[in-house]
């Protein structure tokens, strides 16, 4: 059998059992658990699927482009106290970008009554949130407003980016996986987001535990972009583990 006939099977396996062994693929194959460890790393590095002990798993991805009010009803709990945790980051006198989404409009709640700050946002709804805080000075990003994630997308949006800096970035995403990084079903949304990167001094991720472990369709930045990242408490100790062997630190709420 040719290896591109053999990966297409193993895939095939994954799909239909969510794992595959080591020793179950040599004795099916009828070669060496040698041979089999190398298309698994072969397959891992091309991202199709995720090396496990002793065998390998699929990697779930996500392709719906929620709406924001779909959001809103999930894990809300595990949000609000990221967004505590994340607001107790901020400092009097900061600059901090604030992404579209359900979870940085949680941290814009906890910043309403903060004085001397620059908040800059491509999310109308964290905009709202910040509507007549007097202490906060608010910079809504311009650009064509994506229906159901209330956002500002596209060059309008990344153009103005691009003339600023800020001290701390809080990003919100739908995915994240440790190999390919964070990630977005819209293309539009990653290119503004890579711009917040571009001009934050702190990327710092805010994400709750059920964003690891999937990819989505377009890429925003790899792990090594990210500075600081705050999830809640039922974050598997295995990717744990990996995220704070990898120099990132990770806040736990």
């Amino acid at each position: 059998m040719l290896n591109l006939e053999r990966h297409t099977k193993i895939l095939e396996l994954i799909d239909q059992r969510g794992r595959v062994e080591v020793g179950e693929l040599s004795r099916l194959f009828k070669i060496s658990a040698v041979t089999i460890r190398n298309d698994l790393k072969d397959l891992h590095q091309r991202g199709l699927i995720r090396r496990a002990h002793g065998g390998a798993v699929g990697i779930e991805r996500i392709s719906l482009d929620a709406s924001l009010q779909v959001k809103a009803t999930l894990h809300d709990a595990e949000k609000q106290r990221i967004g505590r945790a994340a607001a107790a980051l901020i400092k009097e006198g900061d600059t901090v970008i604030l992404d579209s989404g359900t979870t940085t409009q949680h941290i814009a709640r906890q910043i309403k009554d903060r004085k001397e700050l620059t908040v800059i946002t491509n999310g109308i709804n964290v905009a709202m949130e910040l509507l007549g805080a007097k202490g906060i000075r608010l910079i809504l990003l311009g650009g064509m407003v994506r229906q159901n994630s209330y956002s500002a997308v596209g060059h309008f949006a990344e153009d103005m980016l691009l003339q600023m800096s800020a001290d701390k970035l809080f990003l919100g995403v739908d995915a994240f996986d440790l190999d390919f990084g964070l990630s977005t079903p819209n293309p539009e949304e990653s290119k503004v987001n890579q711009a917040m990167v571009q001009i934050a001094t702190e990327t710092i991720l805010v994400a709750d535990s059920s964003k690891f472990g999937k990819r989505s369709l377009s890429r925003i930045v790899p792990l090594e972009a990210v500075h600081k990242i705050i999830t809640d408490n039922s974050l598997a100790k295995e990717v744990q583990t990996k995220l704070r062997a990898r120099g990132v630190k990770l806040v736990l709420v």
